[in-house]
């Protein structure tokens, strides 16, 4: 299966996924602001990977706009962000960024990263500082707005090889697989 993998990446973590998939599926890889020049006629399956900021994908919407375009390939999103794997809300989130249509079409996954805040543009961090000041003002904070505080306040990365599996696996038997956000 001829497969493109086009990321949009701002601290290194989607980038990291986008070269592991790219390398795993033998796939041709794109930053966004190459992608957004190239056809892709030519191949069979097209996977589309950014970070979360503030409960969205950012840059999904060209990724969405591209759907129609592109039916009949075999369409997969992946989403890199602070959160581990684990948290009960990446589902959530996730569904939320895709219309039920786009939901039928795109298979969908998150890959943890972290926080890289020595390449975080300015604007995110000053948004980074101001939701820790706003969860550690809480007056009765939960454990997981503890849990969350402490991860939040300083760099760490969570991102492993594994996360791409499904991915990986998708792409070489589609048919086997029935796992996805739908």
């Amino acid at each position: 299966m001829k497969t493109a993998v086009i990321y949009n990446s701002q601290t290194g973590f989607t980038k990291k996924y986008a070269q592991w998939i790219s390398e795993a599926a033998d796939a041709d890889c794109f930053e966004l602001g190459t992608a957004k020049k190239q056809d892709f006629g030519l191949y069979d399956a097209v996977v589309f990977g950014s970070w979360a900021c503030a409960g969205r994908i950012s840059k999904i919407s060209w990724f969405r706009s591209n759907i129609d375009k592109w039916a009949g390939k075999m369409l997969v999103a992946f989403c890199t962000g602070a959160s581990p794997a684990e948290s009960p809300e990446i589902a959530a989130f996730l569904s939320s960024n895709f219309s039920e249509a786009e939901r039928q079409a795109v298979h969908i996954f998150y890959c943890p990263g972290g926080f890289h805040y020595e390449k975080m543009s300015a604007g995110s961090k000053l948004m980074m500082k101001m939701f820790q000041k706003m969860v550690g003002a809480k007056k009765d904070k939960t454990e997981a707005d503890i849990e969350m505080l402490k991860m939040i306040s300083h760099s760490y990365d969570i991102s492993d090889r594994k996360y791409i599996e499904p991915i990986i696996k998708l792409l070489h038997d589609p048919a086997g697989f029935t796992l996805s956000i739908k």
